[in-house]
């Protein structure tokens, strides 16, 4: 065989696997063929192509196997079982550019699918390979390498740990600083995913300066971007008072409230978050969000939203609520209550509805004037109904109970508690009549109304157990009337009277 017989059987050769890695990667780029590649054992014969003499043949090997491991777990258990990870990782320190970004792209396909799968990603090196991936010039080698670090933090504070001990946090706040918008976004999502599962992740993001430079981003024009960095605060914020502090010291507000009007939903979701985070902490750090107009910003964005996206910012309106008086009375005088009563009624979802009952218990359990504007607001009825209806959560039962309860205890608006006589069941109808008496002594005109409205009627109807408070409380609602009025008010009186007329003789 002559030498350019020699050289043409070589060509075949290489046209062939070209053709076949090619093919490959083609079909595992739509789902329906991903059964059928695995089946035909494809992994076995891509796997000794990692390795081909031809870069590009490297390179498409690597992208066809990512593209299966990333459909489904089983694919990225063969990858494990196959003993392609230790090839992947020795060669991203030896290959150029792209190979080492299809071999990242390998690496995070398998690692989303489980704790487990990240584990083997690590166990076999990788975090190592990855850091050298950042420390590239090329942008797209580091967002790769990033996004394949992401995948493995968010799984839960072990792997998170690991890859911080790999020294990857100070290399992601770099690749933040960098002027390519996807490496910045990826890398602040890695931060996110690293701070979220304990306060000392979240410290150790916190002490490489992150939060200045992600502070720098709030208002850039990128949405995906600013997805990013507010869920990276947020995830920072939520640890602790400290670094709530020092999130609320970068100085993002009251720019950061602009962004609750966003046209992307998850930047605004993500804000509307990232204050919720940080007015739970302390009243100082709610009085901060009032005073910068954060209470009527999010009210405001609880108008403009729907479903799950109105969850955070209910709930924030709830912890600032929460802390005192003063700062629950800065969420009424800025309409809060009728805008989370529009809330209770258009969700559908129970854990949505939770939150906003949850919310009204802490608005209202201050003062009389606090349960007024709840009273006022209709919501009793409301509270009422979604704790009676059988088809509601436990927890949205539970909620909607201790709310009404809470505010019950110290409602002295009458006209909203009287329609409760006769719908509350035993339970909550006590905190009602408790209210009766207390009031009832002290305001002439409202007992007047008590008797014209069939209040007193219904209370006199009322089977109360002897000793009970029930019982104390409709004695003392009855004290306050003359005997006559009770006794005429009172079941079977008006029995009485007409065996008074049937026993009556006239003179």
């Amino acid at each position: 065989m002559s030498q350019r017989q020699i050289l043409q059987v070589f060509e075949q050769y290489q046209k062939a696997r070209t053709q076949f890695v090619q093919t490959v990667a083609d079909l595992a780029a739509r789902p329906q063929n991903t059964e059928t590649l695995q089946n035909a054992g494809v992994m076995s014969l891509l796997r000794p192509l990692l390795l081909d003499a031809v870069p590009t043949i490297q390179q498409t090997a690597a992208l066809a196997l990512g593209r299966l491991a990333n459909y489904n777990d089983d694919l990225a258990e063969a990858v494990v079982k196959g003993d392609i990870l230790p090839q992947l990782v020795y060669s991203l320190a030896e290959q150029n550019r792209f190979y080492k970004k299809a071999a990242a792209f390998v690496l995070r396909a398998v690692a989303k699918h489980s704790p487990e799968l990240a584990q083997a990603v690590v166990d076999c090196g990788a975090l190592d390979a990855l850091v050298i991936s950042l420390e590239e010039f090329d942008p797209g080698v580091k967002e790769a390498a990033a996004w394949a670090i992401s995948y493995i933090a968010r799984h839960n504070a072990q792997l998170s740990q690991a890859v911080v001990d790999a020294g990857v946090v100070p290399l992601l706040v770099l690749c933040i600083q960098e002027p390519e918008i996807a490496l910045k976004r990826v890398a602040a999502s890695a931060l996110s995913d690293i701070a979220k599962h304990s306060p000392e992740l979240a410290q150790t993001v916190v002490d490489t300066g992150a939060i200045a430079h992600l502070a720098q981003m709030i208002l850039n024009p990128d949405a995906k971007l600013k997805r990013q960095v507010f869920s990276a605060l947020s995830q920072i914020a939520k640890h602790s008072v400290d670094v709530a502090e020092m999130v609320v010291e970068a100085e993002i507000f009251p720019a950061a409230l602009v962004c609750l009007k966003d046209p992307d939903e998850y930047v605004r979701k993500n804000v509307a978050t990232l204050i919720r985070e940080i007015t739970k902490h302390t009243p100082e750090l709610s009085q901060i969000i009032v005073n910068v107009g954060g209470v009527a910003a999010v009210i405001d964005y609880l108008g403009d939203s729907k479903g799950n996206v109105r969850l955070p910012g209910i709930m924030m309106l709830g912890y600032v609520a929460t802390h005192s008086e003063n700062l629950a009375m800065a969420v009424i005088v800025s309409k809060g209550v009728p805008q989370l009563s529009i809330c209770l009624e258009e969700e559908q979802e129970d854990h949505i509805k939770a939150a906003t009952a949850w919310a009204f218990g802490q608005i209202g359990r201050h003062t009389p004037e606090h349960a007024k504007s709840v009273a006022v607001a209709n919501v009793f009825p409301k509270l009422l109904n979604l704790y009676l209806d059988t088809e509601s959560s436990e927890d949205l039962q539970a909620k909607a109970k201790k709310a009404l309860k809470s505010v019950l205890q110290k409602c002295t608006y009458l006209p909203a508690l009287e329609p409760l006589l006769y719908e509350a069941p035993s339970n909550i109808l006590k905190h009602v009549i408790c209210q009766f008496s207390k009031v009832l002594p002290h305001d002439s005109k409202a007992r007047r109304l008590f008797v014209t409205s069939g209040g007193l009627k219904k209370v006199q109807e009322i089977k109360a157990e002897p000793g009970s408070a029930i019982q104390e409380y409709i004695f003392a609602i009855n004290n306050c009337y003359p005997e006559e009025i009770v006794r005429y008010y009172s079941p079977g009186y008006s029995e009485t009277l007409l065996e008074r007329i049937d026993n009556y003789q006239p003179v």
